[in-house]
């Protein structure tokens, strides 16, 4: 099955066009074999099946593939005809009108019924998909049944994606080590007061142990790896507004998982005075309330660390000699609504993360991106003696773009790093902790940045999570400092006393 538009509509007439009969069926002749093959293959352009006059309108009905699609061709025709019909018969045309609009995509699996704007109905049918859009001419010129089909295709892609394999492929793997310690970290560094559960969804409050740890990571990253190589330090904002993931393309698909940030609507205190009384009396705080008190919402918490940064450069042309450009943030906490368990430290809502980031030409970026292989294989041996393995991955966020695959001599992707947790087991799952991504030029693009010599520039970005790596150094080498390798305790010292209670 191949992709296929239908449209049946009507051009609004200011007067009786009988008159102009043949001068419409000679047009829409000469349109069949012209006007609607424009910028197709032979064979391949729009076709008008049909046509009829009314007394105030002139009917036709239009068929089409990929190519000149069926609402091109009716704007296209409506500009052609306008002028046959004003010049000749002082006839004007006041709109189009569409009676009906369907287009059936083509689809191996079956898709869930789904709210999609400007979608009427949606029906699996036997090899595809038929949508029966509700448009008119403001949408058709807006490219709205375009953006519809993306959206689809796009539904269609992931379907296909989660049942395929090759967006993982393994590329290095470390030999297997021997790991006395088969705790569940978190539960361990809890029994022994490193941390406690915070307040909020996936939070925990870190004690001094804990986050001598993380600082020590933090140290490591520093020394080993930003500083030598020249990466500056910056400070990206933490909350997110709506401008920002539009233009990193985040707005497609990020809204099951952010925290939103609304505005109070005011901050003048009478008219927060009953939602103040409230708490005052019933010590409850009245959370319906306060929704009908705070503006809609202006965007989120930070979720990706990087497309802040972008802010930064966004509408900026950077000098040849400027370029690659280094830098890294560290100032804050990054928030995602996590599904599934979020009982350990290793899934959390509020993790600590530094993002390191650059752009440059693409042989830059590249060049970039092997360095920071190359440094962190060497933290992961020689500093924390871990068990780890990289694997060349497909993001959804990049593949549903069309951005990369695992094909060889395909640079723009992710390499994960994964470790093995011993109290998993021999088959358990190992956890991604660590990555590298080449992003190609769609942050340069979405934010239009530019290069003096004209040259495209790429991008690139990895993030050190600290929690992950916590997670995974002290489930394979557990919490006593004196089974910790040589390098790692050098770099931590002596380890701070935790808070004692009765």
């Amino acid at each position: 099955m191949e992709l296929q538009f239908n449209l049946k509509a009507y051009y609004k007439t200011s007067a009786d066009p009988t008159p102009a009969m043949e001068a419409v069926a000679a047009f829409f002749e000469e349109a069949n074999r012209t006007i609607l093959t424009k910028g197709a293959p032979e064979g391949q352009g729009a076709l008008l099946t049909g046509w009829e006059i009314w007394e105030d309108r002139i009917k036709f009905t239009l068929e089409s593939g990929k190519y000149v699609r069926v609402h091109d061709a009716a704007l296209r025709l409506k500009k052609q005809l306008s002028a046959v019909l004003g010049k000749e018969f002082k006839i004007g045309i006041r709109g189009t009108e569409v009676e009906s609009f369907t287009i059936l995509v083509p689809s191996e699996k079956e898709l869930k019924e789904m709210k999609v704007p400007y979608v009427k109905r949606m029906e699996n049918v036997r090899g595809g998909v038929l949508l029966e859009l509700e448009v008119g001419e403001a949408e058709m010129k807006n490219r709205v049944p375009d953006r519809i089909l993306t959206l689809l295709e796009d539904k269609i892609e992931a379907a296909r994606y989660g049942a395929k394999a090759e967006h993982w492929n393994l590329i290095w793997q470390r030999e297997p080590m021997e790991h006395p310690f088969k705790e569940d970290p978190t539960q361990a560094m809890m029994k022994e007061g490193w941390l406690k559960r915070g307040s909020s969804r996936g939070q925990w409050i870190h004690g001094p142990q804990s986050t001598k740890v993380f600082r020590t990571f933090e140290k490591i990253v520093y020394e080993e790896l930003l500083e030598p190589i020249g990466y500056r330090e910056m400070i990206f904002p933490k909350l997110v507004p709506w401008e920002v993931w539009m233009k990193s393309g985040h707005a497609k698909g990020v809204y099951p998982e952010i925290y939103y940030v609304c505005p109070p609507k005011t901050r003048d205190p009478e008219y927060w005075e009953e939602v103040i009384d409230h708490y005052k009396v019933t010590h409850e705080v009245p959370t319906a309330l306060i929704k009908e008190k705070i503006g809609d919402p202006i965007g989120g918490m930070c979720y990706a660390q990087c497309p802040p940064f972008w802010g930064f450069v966004a509408g900026e042309t950077l000098p040849n000699d400027e370029v690659p450009i280094r830098v890294f943030d560290r100032s804050g906490t990054s928030h995602r609504y996590e599904s599934g368990g979020i009982h350990g430290i290793e899934r959390v809502d509020e993790f600590h993360r530094i993002e390191i980031l650059w752009l440059g030409t693409k042989d830059q970026v590249i060049a970039a991106a092997e360095e920071l292989h190359d440094r962190y294989m060497h933290i992961f041996n020689d500093i924390l003696n871990i068990e780890w393995r990289k694997a060349k991955v497909t993001p959804w966020f990049m593949a549903q773009e069309g951005l990369l695959g695992l094909a060889e001599g395909n640079v723009v992707g992710t390499t994960d790093y994964e470790a093995c947790l011993p109290y998993r087991g021999e088959d358990g799952e190992w956890l991604e902790f660590q990555n590298v991504s080449i992003n190609g030029d769609k942050y340069p693009s979405g934010f239009n940045v530019k290069l003096q010599s004209g040259e495209e520039l790429w991008s690139g970005c990895s993030g050190v999570g600290l929690e992950r790596w916590a997670a995974v150094f002290l489930a394979q080498k557990g919490l006593d400092p004196e089974n910790w390798p040589e390098e790692f305790r050098k770099r931590v010292g002596e380890m701070p006393k935790g808070i004692r209670f009765l």
